[in-house]
């Protein structure tokens, strides 16, 4: 794939803590995904905080802050392509065979994405299962890097030869 064609979108929409943000702008330069950031945040974009997680990945991330959802949702051209990741469904992300240009999009940490959001479009939920018991949720930056991962695996990943 050609540096300038992005794997995935990552959509966080406000994000509140910023060592999280800064983890995931690195798994975005990983794996070759644009991050789009939407509404707003809980910490300054130049927040030490930030720069630390992300560590010398900063510049070379693609990366967009939205001022609401509705400017970012104006930019996404097929909605289709939207998987929303919440605990609130039993749909699991390896579900979609995920395509190039795909938006992946989570919730701030404290309360994940809007309800009123996900009943709008309820076929494109997906949830990343957990099994321990009394597991309510993974961190952000966790659940960003599981699933674009699992994107990378389903449409680039050639496994060596031995």
């Amino acid at each position: 794939m050609s540096d300038s064609k992005k794997l995935f979108r990552v959509v966080l929409i406000e994000p509140e803590i910023p060592q999280n943000t800064g983890n995931i702008g690195r798994t975005c330069v990983a794996t070759n995904c644009e991050l789009h950031i939407v509404g707003k945040m809980g910490f300054e974009i130049n927040d030490t905080n930030l720069k630390r997680a992300g560590l010398d990945y900063w510049p070379y991330l693609t990366w967009f802050h939205h001022a609401n959802f509705s400017d970012w949702w104006q930019k996404v051209e097929d909605p289709s392509r939207v998987w929303m990741f919440t605990t609130k469904t039993r749909k699991t992300y390896f579900d979609p065979q995920y395509q190039d240009g795909d938006w992946l999009v989570f919730g701030k940490e404290t309360k994940g994405l809007d309800p009123d959001l996900l009943a709008q479009y309820p076929a494109q939920n997906v949830t990343i299962p957990m099994v321990g018991e009394g597991a309510r949720s993974l961190n952000l930056a966790t659940s960003v890097a599981i699933a674009a991962y699992e994107g990378l695996r389903q449409r680039h990943f050639v496994k060596p030869t031995s």
